[in-house]
């Protein structure tokens, strides 16, 4: 009988103490790997935390409605990308255990799981405004198609910085009602960050994705993936220089993203391709470089 899990994931993880039925749903959700949705909740934060005069309630009400969103749907964005790629993830070492690649859930019962996260999605999307029901209906767009983009081109990455980054939008519209300009610069920031830490990602799977036929900028980019990474991080960078003017922010704002340049500096002269373990480190620090970079926007709306 297939097990939920490869023993040493269950051993490490808290997931063994949940009731059995619970634990491959879990598995699939990867809620015992919260960097994911760290990643999907920063760009949200970044744009409720971007415009000016708004309450702090407001924004503190917003921000803990997009951290528990945010969970939500990185699972729901899991199991769509599982069911996508069951067949792939089964010739790869490291998803071959995941649950639908080796049949522990069924397609049947992953679609009815997604349909749960669905609605407790739809639930937090409707204490927003009229203009957040849009945008949040419409990034399920993205999320839907973002699995088979590594079928057809060599970006994925770029279609998961559109649909990870699709927070941004979403909380400042959430924030403010409306969309500007900044809000747009912002967008473009995530976009390059999410190409850049997922290249890094990549690159601990790639002789596998070479293998089987999956595309990737990692793949494109080979053994110049250094550069690649450090020009997507330098372009973050720009666009958030270009958000701060446009939103008028302090010159110590603007100085305060001295710290996450720093961080991103830190990962190119760390970064080896050819070490999955390094590779996974650095991905996983870009939960501090979104840290940083929410500090920084904080920085602009209280100096």
């Amino acid at each position: 009988m297939n097990q939920p899990s490869s023993r040493s994931d269950m051993n490490l993880s808290w997931i063994r103490f949940l009731p059995q039925p619970l634990q491959p749903y879990a598995l699939l959700s990867r809620i015992d790997r919260p960097i994911g949705s760290w990643l999907l909740f920063f760009p949200g934060m970044w744009g409720i935390l971007l415009p000016h005069d708004i309450p702090a309630m407001t924004r503190i009400k917003l921000i803990i409605l997009f951290a528990i969103g945010s969970v939500v749907m990185r699972s729901a964005g899991c199991v769509v990308n599982d069911i996508w790629d069951r067949d792939f993830d089964r010739q790869v070492a490291r998803t071959q255990q995941r649950p639908i690649a080796n049949g522990t859930i069924s397609v049947k019962q992953a679609l009815f799981f997604l349909f749960i996260l669905l609605m407790i999605g739809l639930g937090i999307l409707l204490q927003l405004n009229p203009l957040s029901w849009v945008l949040g209906a419409s990034s399920l767009i993205l999320v839907a198609l973002y699995p088979g983009a590594k079928r057809v081109t060599w970006w994925p990455q770029l279609v998961l910085g559109f649909t990870f980054g699709f927070g941004a939008p979403l909380g400042y519209a959430a924030a403010t009602g409306h969309l500007s300009w900044t809000q747009a610069a912002l967008y473009a920031a995530t976009i390059f960050w999410q190409i850049g830490f997922d290249t890094i990602y990549g690159y601990q799977d790639i002789e596998d994705d070479q293998r089987v036929g999956v595309k990737s900028t990692a793949r494109w980019a080979g053994e110049a993936g250094k550069q690649f990474v450090a020009i997507n991080y330098a372009l973050c960078i720009f666009f958030l220089i270009i958000t701060s003017f446009l939103n008028q922010n302090s010159l110590i704002a603007l100085l305060a993203l001295l710290f996450p340049i720093a961080h991103f500096t830190w990962q190119i002269m760390k970064f080896d391709l050819h070490d999955p373990k390094i590779c996974l480190t650095l991905f996983k620090s870009n939960r501090d470089a979104g840290l940083l970079i929410a500090l920084a926007l904080l920085i602009g709306n209280l100096i």
